[in-house]
């Protein structure tokens, strides 16, 4: 099918005119292609991670080595997708000289490292696999800028809960099959 601009254009969902760079705090969440329930399954409200789960999961507490000034809080795996909150602090890039950066300030964007993880993980998974490079996530992500202390927490709950409430959860294909 040749490309169309206007069926094939994709909007941003990036706030305009905010610095993915500097300083700030996102709640983000990752899908798996097509839904595939890939990382493990929820038993009795609690997730229980597979190899490739527990691939997702260092790979996302890998983050701070490879972006310095990075922090991380509270994430999950689920079986189709990730939930997690990333911290920019002030020193993200400090000290720091990596060929992937390409903002003008030299500091990495929050889709650097979200790439970065993506990129990480689908490599050795499909490696576990035994499978040519094929996407494991799906294009993009989802991104909210945190902007408080309380939302912060209440998104903090959120995810740490998140596999309590699997069986409602709407990433869940299963939930409505017997």
């Amino acid at each position: 099918m040749p490309y169309n601009p206007i069926k094939h254009h994709r909007r941003s969902i990036r706030l305009r005119g905010h610095d993915y760079t500097g300083r700030g705090v996102y709640f983000i969440t990752i899908c798996v292609q097509n839904r595939e329930c890939l990382f493990g399954n929820v038993i009795n409200r609690k997730m229980r991670l597979n190899e490739f789960g527990e691939i997702a999961l260092a790979h996302w507490n890998q983050i701070p080595i490879h972006f310095p000034g990075v922090e991380l809080d509270a994430f999950v795996v689920m079986p189709n997708h990730v939930h997690g909150v990333v911290i920019f602090t002030d020193n993200v890039g400090a000290g720091q000289s990596r060929p992937y950066v390409s903002t003008p300030t030299g500091k990495p964007a929050l889709g650097h490292v979200i790439r970065h993880f993506k990129y990480q993980s689908t490599m050795q998974i499909n490696d576990k696999r035994g499978m040519p490079p094929i996407p494991i996530w799906q294009r993009n992500y989802f991104e909210r800028i945190i902007r408080n202390s309380d939302e912060q927490e209440r998104i903090r709950r959120y995810i740490i809960e998140n596999p309590e409430r699997w069986d409602e959860d709407s990433q869940n294909l299963f939930r409505f099959a017997d």
